[in-house]
C-alpha cells in the first residue's frame, strides 16, 4: 500500500483514469461537447504522472534482482516505462482489463499524452489483453503513433469464471434466503430476465430497460408472465455523470412499472444496494441473462450466470462485450444500440425450448470456465518468464 496524497489520488484516479482513459477506451465521449483538454486536464495529468511514478519507485525499491513484476490496468499505464528506466533487470508485464481504443479514437488524446501512454505501456516485456480484438487495437495504435511494438510481446488471456467457488457459494444459506425473497417479489410461475451490473455508463442499463419496455409493448403475451430482475449497483458516485445515470435508471424502471404494472405484477424488480448473495440468487433463478454493454473489456457476468443458473439460461449478449469472442456461438447476439433488435432477442430467449436453453447454457458454462482466475494469472507469469 502506498501513501498517495488525497488530492493526487483524486486527480489521477477520477480526473484522468476514470474520466479520460476509461472514456477513451470505452468510446463514451459525446464528441460535440467533450473532451476538453485544457489547463485543468494538464494539471490532473501531472498528478497521474506523479501517481504512476510512486508505484514505479516503490516497485524499483522492493523488487529483487531479476524479479517478475505484473502491473494491472489503465490506472498504471506509465508504470512499465518508468520502471524500465529505474530497473532494467526486471521482467515487466502489464495487463489491461478494459478494451483498447482503435487508433481513430485513441488519437483524440493530445499527441504528447498519447505518446506517453504508449511509451509507458511499451516499457513492458509483455502486454496482456482480454481479447484478440483489444490486443490488435493496441498494436495498431503502437504502429501508427509509436513506431511499432519494439521488443514488447503481446498476449491474450480471456479471464474465466471460477466455477468451483461460484457453485459452492451459490448454495449457501444466505443465497437460499435471498432466493426465497426474490421469488416472492417475482411471483409464482413467472419467467425472469436477469441483469447484474454496476451503474457504469458502458454497461448500457438504460437501453436494456428501453428494450424490455419495447418487449412488453410489442409482445403483450409476456405481460404478467415475465419480470425483469435488474440489479444496478452504484458506481463512481463522486462523479456527477454517474449520479445522473443512476437516477435515470431508477426513473425509467419506475416509469415502466407505472405504465405496465398491475396489483399482482411488478414488471421491473430493481435493486441498487450491492449484495453478492442476492446477485447469486438471481443467477440461479435466471431464465434469460441480459448483458448488453456498449463496450466491455470482458464482462464476467456473462460468464457467471450460465455457470450458476439452476435450470440453464439463455444469454442475450452484446457483440461489443469482450466475452462475445468466447460465448457468441451459443448466445443470442445483439447490437447494443438497437432497442427493437434487443427486444426481439429477449422474446426469442424467453420463447426458447427448455431443452435448447439447457444445452446452450451447458456449452456457455464450459466456455466461461476454460481459464479460471488462478490459471489465468499463472499463464501470464509463465509467458513473461519464457
Amino acid at each position: 500500500m502506498l501513501d498517495i496524497p488525497a488530492d493526487v489520488h483524486a486527480d489521477a484516479y477520477n480526473g484522468i483514469a476514470n474520466s479520460v482513459l476509461w472514456f477513451v477506451h470505452h468510446m463514451l465521449y459525446q464528441t460535440p461537447l467533450e473532451p476538453v483538454f485544457d489547463a485543468e486536464f494538464r494539471r490532473q495529468w501531472a498528478s497521474y504522472e506523479t501517481y504512476n511514478r510512486a508505484f514505479a519507485e516503490a516497485l524499483a525499491e522492493e523488487a529483487a534482482q531479476g524479479a517478475v513484476v505484473v502491473v494491472q490496468d489503465y490506472h498504471l499505464t506509465l508504470v512499465p516505462g518508468m520502471l524500465r528506466e529505474l530497473r532494467p533487470d526486471l521482467r515487466i508485464g502489464h495487463f489491461s482489463h478494459t478494451p483498447w481504443a482503435p487508433p481513430e479514437y485513441f488519437r483524440m488524446l493530445p499527441d504528447d499524452v498519447a505518446g506517453q501512454v504508449l511509451r509507458g505501456m511499451l516499457g513492458a516485456d509483455r502486454l496482456g489483453f482480454l481479447t484478440q480484438r483489444w490486443a490488435d487495437a493496441f498494436t495498431a495504435c503502437a504502429e501508427r503513433f509509436a513506431g511499432g511494438l519494439g521488443g514488447t510481446r503481446i498476449g491474450v488471456h480471456g479471464l474465466g469464471a471460477d466455477a468451483d467457488f461460484l457453485r459452492e457459494r451459490a448454495h449457501e444459506q444466505d443465497v437460499e434466503e435471498r432466493m426465497a425473497a426474490l421469488r416472492e417479489e417475482i411471483g409464482e410461475g413467472r419467467r425472469t430476465i436477469v441483469r447484474v451490473d454496476r451503474t457504469e455508463l458502458s454497461k448500457n442499463i438504460v437501453r436494456g430497460l428501453l428494450a424490455y419496455r419495447r418487449l412488453l409493448q410489442a409482445h403483450g403475451e409476456w405481460r404478467e408472465r415475465v419480470v425483469h430482475v435488474a440489479f444496478a449497483y452504484p458506481s463512481r458516485q463522486d462523479l456527477a455523470v454517474y449520479r445522473e445515470y443512476t437516477a435515470e435508471v431508477q426513473r425509467l424502471a419506475d416509469e415502466i412499472n407505472a405504465e405496465f404494472g398491475t396489483p399482482g405484477w411488478t414488471p421491473v424488480v430493481l435493486h441498487v444496494k450491492d449484495d453478492f448473495a442476492r446477485s447469486l440468487a438471481a443467477y440461479r433463478l435466471a431464465d434469460v441473462a441480459l448483458v448488453n454493454p456498449i463496450r466491455d473489456g470482458m464482462n464476467l457476468v456473462a460468464k457467471e450466470v450460465p455457470v450458476v443458473s439452476d435450470a440453464g439460461c439463455a444469454l442475450v449478449l452484446s457483440r461489443e462485450a469482450g466475452a462475445h469472442e468466447e460465448l457468441g456461438e451459443d448466445a443470442i447476439t445483439v447490437n447494443p444500440y438497437d432497442i427493437t433488435g434487443t427486444a426481439e432477442a429477449l422474446h426469442e430467449a424467453l420463447s426458447m425450448r427448455p431443452e435448447e436453453r439447457a444445452e446452450r447454457s451447458k456449452r456457455l458454462a464450459a466456455a466461461a470456465t476454460a481459464l479460471p482466475p488462478a490459471r489465468w494469472f499463472v499463464d501470464q507469469l509463465e509467458a513473461l518468464k519464457g
